[in-house]
């Protein structure tokens, strides 16, 4: 009697967790997430060919007139913002600060100007167009706006519900198939986008992240981002470079950071009556300016600068200063100008740089374990996310003996970061967003007269009286 007894309450225990398991309305809302992990990945994987292809064609346009970029950067900058106006408005800049925002914002309709298809179509279309007109950009940022706005759009058709969540895993995902990178973007989930680990959704969040990097390693391949490196530190002079690298990348991408804010908060409040009437001249003339610091100083400024990143680590990169500094120019201006478009990668780039160059002045260090540890500074110090920065350029890299003094520069760069700027930058910029939509949610309609509204009904109007004779 004892045994039935026992049984009977564990059939009534167990009975509802299976009922809820097998429930079909349960594996639909699943198997729509689990799909827009898949669409996600494919599509990041086609918008890095587009986005290769489209720069690809840039360069040779570059190396048959060596004047192509005055014209075209120029050309291409104000056609991004003129589009960007008035098909795709909130699909500028990086896209991280939009799905930050989207995450604190309780309103869909305020949402839906910054997560939603059309803004992530949109995001692909402009990335693509900057770079095949030589912008400083990356597509990796953009790639988290878009996968999050597929995620977004599929949990809504499946009634997922757990917006904030979704987004997350949304973000997640995009940064795994960007750069192939899966533990990075759960890293990027929890360290950058959430400040927090979130229990409820740390499923949703590696699910789709495992899905999507699947997804895109399918066609994409496995392997590193960089390929693999074997650099290590070897004689102990040459852990001098961590703590040196450290505080630059520490100051630089506090510098770069506070750059981004300022211009993001005081440019459009010092020149608002002008950029608002004339956008797209205020793009050309960053296109142009662009365009000068490339022709002037010779340095490959750009695109992604996945090419000279790698170079660094291979210990090519000629004059490294040079290209660390103008690259950073290139970077701000660029992200002023409004187009759409990342600073993931393009920070990487002036890392790698600013860490050959570092190597230049202590000679005998392997030129690859210097270039990492540039990265990883300096993507530290100016998002202030250090595991986020470790961990990507380790999983770029592929290398396990670097993995302390990665670790260790990414611990310095971002605490001299936070004493220059106390407040990171994706999530000063998702404030500027999220404060320019509650400012609309607020905006007072305007008042319309009933004879205003007669008249727009199309009502004649009263016939003229008859003029007096004689």
């Amino acid at each position: 009697m004892r045994t039935v007894s026992m049984a009977y309450r564990l059939r009534r225990r167990l009975r509802p967790s299976f009922s809820l398991w097998m429930s079909s309305k349960l594996w639909r809302r699943r198997l729509v997430f689990w799909l827009g992990a898949v669409i996600t990945g494919l599509v990041c994987v086609g918008f890095a060919y587009a986005a290769e292809y489209a720069f690809d064609l840039f360069l040779l346009a570059q190396a048959e007139y060596s004047w192509a970029g005055l014209v075209l950067t120029p050309l291409g900058f104000g056609l991004c913002v003129f589009l960007l106006l008035r098909f795709f408005q909130g699909g500028e800049g990086s896209g991280i600060p939009q799905a930050i925002a989207a995450r604190a914002i309780e309103a869909p309709s305020l949402r839906n100007r910054l997560l939603s298809l059309r803004i992530g179509i949109g995001k692909i279309v402009l990335t693509t167009l900057a770079l095949g007109f030589g912008a400083s950009v990356g597509r990796e940022g953009p790639s988290v706006q878009v996968g999050a706005s597929i995620m977004l759009t599929c949990s809504r058709f499946a009634g997922l519900g757990r917006m904030r969540g979704v987004i997350l895993a949304g973000s997640a995902a995009g940064v795994a198939a960007a750069f192939n990178t899966p533990l990075a973007g759960i890293i990027f989930a929890i360290e950058e986008m959430s400040k927090s680990f979130e229990k409820r959704v740390s499923t949703l969040i590696m699910s789709a992240v495992l899905i999507a990097a699947g997804a895109a390693a399918l066609i994409h391949g496995t392997g590193s981002y960089f390929g693999r490196t074997n650099a290590a530190l070897v004689e102990w002079q040459d852990w001098l470079a961590v703590p040196l690298l450290g505080v630059l990348g520490g100051i630089a991408g506090a510098g770069f950071a506070r750059g981004m804010i300022a211009q993001a908060k005081l440019v459009p409040k010092l020149l608002h009556g002008w950029i608002a009437r004339h956008r797209v001249l205020f793009a050309m003339g960053c296109g142009l300016a662009v365009a000068l610091i490339g022709y002037v100083s010779g340095a490959p400024i750009n695109g992604t600068g996945y090419d000279e990143a790698k170079a660094a680590l291979d210990g090519t990169l000629e004059e490294p200063w040079l290209f660390a500094l103008v690259k950073l120019a290139a970077n701000l201006i660029t992200q002023a100008s409004g187009i759409a478009g990342g600073i993931f990668a393009p920070t990487l780039a002036v890392g790698a740089g600013l860490g050959a160059a570092v190597g230049d002045l202590l000679p005998g260090i392997p030129a690859g374990a210097v270039a990492a540890l540039g990265m990883v500074a300096l993507f530290s110090g100016a998002l202030q996310a250090p595991i986020t920065g470790f961990v990507i350029v380790f999983e770029m890299t592929d290398n396990h003996a670097m993995v302390i003094p990665l670790m260790a520069v990414a611990v310095i760069a971002a605490g001299i970061s936070r004493l220059l700027c106390p407040q990171p930058l994706y999530h000063a910029l998702a404030g500027v967003f999220i404060d320019r939509l509650r400012a609309l949610a607020v905006a007072p309609k305007p008042v319309v007269k009933k004879e205003a509204k007669k008249e727009e009904a199309g009502s004649a109007p009263a016939a003229p009286p008859p003029t007096p004779p004689g």
